[in-house]
C-alpha cells in the first residue's frame, strides 16, 4: 500500500525546470584540501507529479559541454575522455524510479547515466514550497542532493601529489536548487 502524501498548494500536472532561477551543480575535494565547485550552465527536466505526490515521474539532463568551474583549461579537461568525454556522452541524464517519505523526509530514487554508465542513486529532497510568480505562473520550489563514487561511473582520471594523497576526491557531491513551472 502506497501512502497519500498530503502537501498545502499542492497540484498535480506537468512540470518544467525556470532555468533563470534555478542551478544544477557539483563539488569535488581537490588536492584533499579544498573543493571546487562547478555547474552545468545548461540542463532540462520535466517533472510529472499525479494526485500523490509519491508518484511523481522526473527526467533530467544536463549538458556535459555546459560545464563551468570557473577556470577554462580545467572546463576543457572536464570534456575529455579522462573525465566526462563530451563528445561521446553528451548528456548525463537522470530518470526516476520512485519517491517515498522516511520520517518526513523525501527521497527521489532514479538511474543516473554519467559516461555512458547507469547506476542507481537516491536523492535526498527538500521541499521550500509553492507560489504564483508576478506574471501569474505556478511554481514549485525545491533542493535535492546525493553523493556519488565517480569511479563507479568510469570518471577515474587523478594524478598523485608529491605532498601524498591524489588531486581530485572520488566523492561527487551533486545538488540541484529548482524552481519549476507547472504547465497549463
Amino acid at each position: 500500500m502506497t501512502d497519500t502524501i498530503e502537501i498545502p498548494g499542492y497540484k498535480a500536472g506537468t512540470w518544467t525546470i525556470d532555468p533563470s532561477h534555478s542551478e544544477v551543480g557539483f563539488s569535488v575535494r581537490h588536492m584533499l584540501i579544498s573543493k571546487v565547485k562547478g555547474t552545468f550552465e545548461t540542463f532540462d527536466a520535466t517533472f510529472v507529479t499525479g494526485e500523490n505526490p509519491l508518484d511523481t515521474k522526473v527526467t533530467a539532463k544536463a549538458d556535459v559541454a555546459s560545464v563551468n568551474t570557473n577556470d577554462k583549461n580545467r572546463d576543457g579537461h572536464l570534456a575529455t575522455n579522462d573525465f566526462f568525454n563530451a563528445p561521446e556522452f553528451p548528456e548525463i541524464t537522470f530518470v526516476s524510479t520512485g519517491v517515498r517519505n522516511e520520517g518526513g523526509d523525501f527521497k527521489v530514487d532514479g538511474d543516473l547515466t554519467i559516461k555512458g554508465v547507469t547506476k542507481p542513486v537516491t536523492f535526498d529532497f527538500e521541499f521550500g514550497g509553492f507560489g504564483t510568480d508576478a506574471y501569474g505562473n505556478f511554481k514549485a520550489g525545491f533542493e535535492a542532493k546525493t553523493e556519488i563514487d565517480r569511479n563507479d561511473f568510469g570518471v577515474n582520471w587523478n594524478a598523485a601529489l608529491e605532498t601524498g594523497g591524489v588531486l581530485v576526491g572520488d566523492k561527487v557531491t551533486i545538488t540541484l536548487d529548482v524552481q519549476a513551472v507547472l504547465q497549463p
